[in-house]
């Protein structure tokens, strides 16, 4: 659909194709199955994709032609809100042909109808809602995001209250999924974009990671992990001095957990050199990070009540002996200090009931030979 001299097609002939391509693409989707996986489940495929790859072609070659002007497609009603929210609706198919389609169709009607943007990006956010607050089912959460992590990238500064809802209100939302795992990488993405262009976004994002925290879930607790490593890499120092006591709190909680990879991941934290050397884990946060970490460690190197994974073990080993070379003795011993009077007591604590069980059982032993 190209002519260098003239036009192939007047705005009659390209509201009657858009038409056609409506009624075929627009038409009610297959019923989910209810116990699919798709990380074990082959994907559903259309037995009827030969017909609609040819229309899906034919719409995205008439969206990117020069015939169809953007104001006049508006205005004719042949790209219109209605033909959007229809777009986006789709991308709950089944059939992973048909969502790759539709990334690139919607990707190229939101940059050419600068009129529809807005509405795009809300029909998007209603996608999302839709999903976390109702369904819970959505085969095109990746793919939507997507688009949005490409959107983002082009926000202006300083970004809009509306762009800073979105990011509150449907994007961070996006972690309560059971099913995040799906999309987590594309979700990141977008976040990081969002702190990249506006560092305090950053408070919102790390306190509202510590609330949804999936303790129930080590699963989660890994993409979590990952998640807000990405993120301390790029948030400020004064970030970090606003959500310490909470972000060092939950790490601790994870350095500290029973699932040896939910330890061993929030242990690697201090394998990232960036945040070891300039990040919210070098030698001038170690008044503030060793009081709340120091103890989990301690608890994993206990001789008798230590991790039971010997990698934990040398992780917890290696964290210690970096905040070591990093400090004087002196501040490493002012630091610590309360972490190791309260192991004390807890030892003391523990011999005291040991002593307390012996003399119970000799008491009721010698009761029994009385009688």
């Amino acid at each position: 659909i190209q002519s260098r001299n003239h036009k192939a097609f007047s705005e009659e002939t390209l509201k009657a194709i858009i038409q056609m391509i409506s009624v075929n693409i627009f038409v009610a989707l297959s019923p989910q199955v209810d116990d699919f996986d798709p990380e074990e489940d082959d994907p559903w495929l259309d037995p009827s994709w030969p017909h609609k790859q040819v229309v899906y072609e034919l719409l995205l070659r008439v969206i990117v032609s020069s015939d169809l002007n953007a104001k006049v497609a508006k205005k004719q009603d042949m790209i219109d809100q209605n033909f959007c929210v229809n777009i986006v609706n789709l991308f709950e198919s089944e059939d992973p042909r048909e969502r790759d389609y539709l990334k690139t169709i919607l990707h190229r009607i939101y940059g050419k109808f600068m009129g529809h943007r807005r509405f795009i990006r809300e029909n998007i956010g209603n996608a999302f809602s839709h999903f976390v607050n109702e369904t819970h089912k959505h085969n095109g959460i990746g793919e939507l995001l997507e688009i949005l992590g490409s959107i983002i990238n082009g926000f202006a500064l300083p970004l809009k209250a509306e762009h800073l809802n979105f990011i509150r209100n449907s994007l961070i939302p996006l972690h309560k999924s059971k099913f995040c795992s799906h999309f987590q990488q594309q979700l990141t993405y977008c976040i990081t974009q969002y702190i990249d262009k506006e560092p305090s976004t950053g408070v919102l994002v790390i306190t509202k990671l510590v609330e949804y925290w999936p303790w129930s879930s080590s699963q989660k607790q890994l993409c979590y992990l990952t998640e807000l490593e990405e993120v301390l890499e790029l948030v400020p120092d004064e970030v970090i001095t606003k959500v310490n006591d909470s972000l060092f709190t939950t790490i601790a909680r994870c350095v500290s957990s029973e699932h040896f990879q939910v330890s061993e991941r929030a242990l690697f934290l201090w394998n990232n050199e960036p945040l070891v050397t300039t990040g919210c884990l070098n030698k001038n946060h170690a008044d503030k990070i060793l009081p709340i970490i120091y103890p989990a460690l301690l608890k994993n190197i206990d001789g008798n009540r230590g991790h039971w994974n010997p990698t934990v073990n040398s992780l917890s080993y290696n964290v210690i002996d970096l905040y070591k070379d990093f400090l004087t003795e002196k501040q490493f011993e002012v630091y610590t200090k309360g972490c190791v009077l309260e192991k004390d007591a807890l030892v003391k604590k523990r011999r005291l009931q040991r002593w307390e069980n012996i003399e119970n059982t000799i008491a009721g032993t010698k009761s029994k030979f009385t009688t």
